[in-house]
Order: structure tokens, then C-alpha cells, then sequence
């Protein structure tokens, strides 16, 4: 199975697609898709629509997944972050693949075993998980290979439990 994390942001979203075979995780590819914040929005979030189209036609993943909204006090990022999610949801409807969403307490507990786990602890597990000699470049990367172990982790449980 192959599954395809992201980190939404509207500077910067986090890719990263994770492979399952034989019960082994490896990254298959990851990175960043970086908007200028001297854009306009709708500039903004059409380069996000299109660079999102484009990492799920090239990395050809089975399902999406996309880090569920979480609110902070600052309600101008969170609405930024939740345009950036509709045209993520929209990516995946137009290229026709399914997508699940996960919390940020629910990746940590899956992939650290703490949902209170400090972003050095998720990388540092992420790494681990997936055999990698080097962390990815950009948090936002490996916070949506993250994701995509959470995932698989999550499906894993769905079938020993049915």
C-alpha cells in the first residue's frame, strides 16, 4: 500500500509518501510545496492545488492523508490552513483518490506512543520507522511522514481487531 501524507500549510505543506510491503515502511519521496507570502491568496492556493495534483499524479499513492485542522489562537493561520486544506480535499476528489484525515494527537501517539511528543521525538521516530539514514529537510515533510505510518499503523489495527 501506498500512502501519501500531507502536512497542509499556505506557505509551506508537507509531502511524503510512504510504501508498505511485506509489513516494511519505506519513503518513497518527500518535500515541500512552498507559496510566497507576497502573493495573493487566490495565487496562493491555485499553486497549491496545482503542485498538490501534480505530487499525487507522480507518487501515484493509494489514498491521501491530510492532518486534520487544529485550532490555535490564532484565527487568521487557522483559516489559512483551512484554505489550504479544501484545495488539498479538492486535489485528491480530482484525482480521483480516496483520503482520511488524522489528528495531530492521534499521529503522535501512533508513531511516538505520546501525544504530547516534541517534533524532535516524531522525526526522530519517523527515521526509525522507515529506515532512513537522514531526517527529511523540512519538518512539514516529516510531520506528513508521520501521517502516512499513522495510517498504515491505523489500518493494521482495523484488521487485527476485525
Amino acid at each position: 500500500m501506498r500512502v501519501l501524507g500531507i502536512d497542509p500549510g499556505i506557505t509551506n505543506t508537507g509531502y511524503g509518501l510512504v510504501e508498505e510491503l511485506s509489513g516494511t515502511m519505506r519513503a518513497v519521496g518527500h518535500g515541500s510545496i512552498r507559496t510566497s507570502g507576497r502573493a495573493d491568496m487566490s495565487e496562493r492556493l491555485d499553486k497549491l492545488y496545482r503542485e498538490t495534483t501534480e505530487v499525487i499524479g507522480r507518487l501515484e499513492p493509494d489514498v491521501v492523508v491530510i492532518e486534520e485542522l487544529f485550532f490555535n489562537t490564532n484565527q487568521k493561520s487557522a483559516m489559512a490552513v483551512g484554505q489550504a486544506r479544501g484545495v488539498i480535499i479538492l486535489a485528491c476528489r480530482h484525482s480521483g483518490k480516496p483520503w482520511a484525515e488524522y489528528t495531530p494527537l492521534q499521529v503522535k501517539m501512533s508513531v511516538v506512543g505520546n501525544g504530547n511528543a516534541r517534533k524532535e521525538q516524531v522525526a526522530y521516530m519517523v527515521g526509525a520507522l522507515l529506515g532512513m539514514k537522514e531526517e527529511p529537510a523540512t519538518l512539514h515533510a516529516c510531520d506528513a511522514l508521520a501521517m502516512a505510518i499513522c495510517h498504515l499503523q491505523s489500518r493494521k489495527l482495523k484488521e487485527l481487531l476485525t
